[in-house]
């Protein structure tokens, strides 16, 4: 399913895709994130998370 590990630099809005690839892995959890279901990252950090919980759990990590 998962072939090629894509690179990506994430914008407040959007993202641009560097190197082609179909999904990113989730800083936290170490998941594998298709590029059509990525919705959830921080810009600052350029880090990708598998879904609002693992952005959560980075979120109260920083606090």
């Amino acid at each position: 399913m998962f072939k090629k590990l894509a690179k990506i630099k994430y914008l407040p809005n959007n993202y641009q895709i560097l190197q082609e690839g179909d999904h990113v892995i989730c800083a936290i959890s170490g998941k594998k994130i298709p590029l059509e279901k990525l919705n959830y990252w921080n810009v600052d950090l350029q880090e990708a998370y598998f879904s609002y919980v693992e952005a959560s759990q980075k979120r109260e990590k920083e606090e």
